[in-house]
């Protein structure tokens, strides 16, 4: 039986490992893809990620569906206008207009007016592996990562994607961690949380990269570069690293909870925000060093993903299994 910490987040991984014939089928027939539907109910759909396009939220999940808030996540919409229906799993933009999805079956969508309306991209993968993470520099450099090490990268904004090697394992295999959450430092570099407690870096663009080993053995999901320099990862059974070094050190910091964390977020006060499985919320007031638990939801509703309400706003906006949900008060 799954383990319920992957019920939900998780589900992006478990669904293929446990249905790969479904998978396969997709591919070798040639998936046809069909427009997300816009129905009532949409709000209270699962969102697995969330991203500022300018001062606008847009959130991503099941079926599709895309979220749209202008008002730092006090009302959603609807996009009216995304070319698939299947999951969609991450969302990055690079400015307030050039914004790029992706999710199940490798799909990957584009959008150029701040996410109210989406157009496929060509297909980058060979197979139809789902991609579970996305981070754009600007409006043509970017990377996607997903199931089985798949990092693919584009220069001309998604137009053609190239597939990355990354570092194979000592013995010489490829190395096949799944790849959960790509983002930068202020620095330049770049960094991708991955499986088995480990995190790929690129100083140079992404042109190489090297792994780096946090000694713990749990997944790790989420990522944030702070604006002090320190970097603060979480995942499995609620744990949470920091570095003060640029990733050559890490320290396991307390979190008071066993909850898987599934998104991090600094606000623009400095405060950082963790949420998770169980519907557990987490904060920090001292640079990730130390980490309380807010609240914890009476229905133990999971939270799948967290962003700032604005690129200057100090409160957090938070997401569910069932859509986006109010954010506990922090302090």
């Amino acid at each position: 039986m799954m383990d319920k910490k992957l019920k939900y987040f998780g589900c992006v991984v478990a669904c293929f490992l446990l249905f790969p014939p479904i998978y396969s089928r997709a591919g070798e027939i040639g998936y046809k893809h069909r427009p997300a539907l816009v129905f009532a109910g949409a709000s209270t759909t699962m969102i697995l990620g969330a991203a500022l396009a300018g001062n606008r939220i847009v959130a991503v999940g099941n079926h599709g569906a895309v979220l749209l808030s202008d008002d730092q996540g006090k009302t959603f919409r609807q996009a009216k206008g995304v070319p698939t229906s299947v999951m969609v799993d991450a969302v990055s933009f690079a400015d307030a207009k050039n914004g790029w999805a992706v999710g199940h079956l490798g799909v990957i969508i584009h959008s150029t007016d701040g996410g109210e309306t989406w157009t496929m991209q060509p297909e980058a993968l060979s197979h139809d592996e789902p991609l579970f993470t996305v981070w754009f520099k600007n409006d043509s450099l970017g990377f996607a990562a997903g199931l089985w090490g798949m990092l693919i990268k584009t220069v001309d904004g998604g137009k053609t994607w190239q597939q990355v090697k990354l570092p194979p394992l000592p013995d010489g295999r490829k190395d096949d961690r799944n790849l959960f959450a790509i983002f930068p430092d202020r620095l330049g570099n770049i960094f991708i949380a991955a499986e088995r407690g480990t995190l790929f870096k690129s100083e140079d663009g992404g042109l190489s990269w090297k792994l780096i080993d946090t000694g713990n053995k749990g997944s790790l999901w989420a990522g944030v570069a702070l604006q002090d320099g320190s970097l603060v990862v979480a995942g499995l059974r609620g744990k949470i690293l920091r570095s003060r070094d640029d990733g050559e050190h890490w320290t396991v910091v307390h979190t008071g909870t066993k909850s898987s964390i599934t998104g991090l977020t600094e606000l623009s006060d400095g405060r950082i925000v963790a949420v998770g499985l169980d519907g557990v919320t987490l904060e920090s007031a001292n640079e990730g060093g130390y980490f309380h638990v807010v609240s914890r939801r009476p229905d133990r509703m999971d939270l799948t993903a967290v962003v700032a309400g604005g690129p200057k706003n100090d409160a957090a906006v938070v997401f569910s299994a069932n859509g986006p949900v109010a954010a506990p008060q922090c302090h």
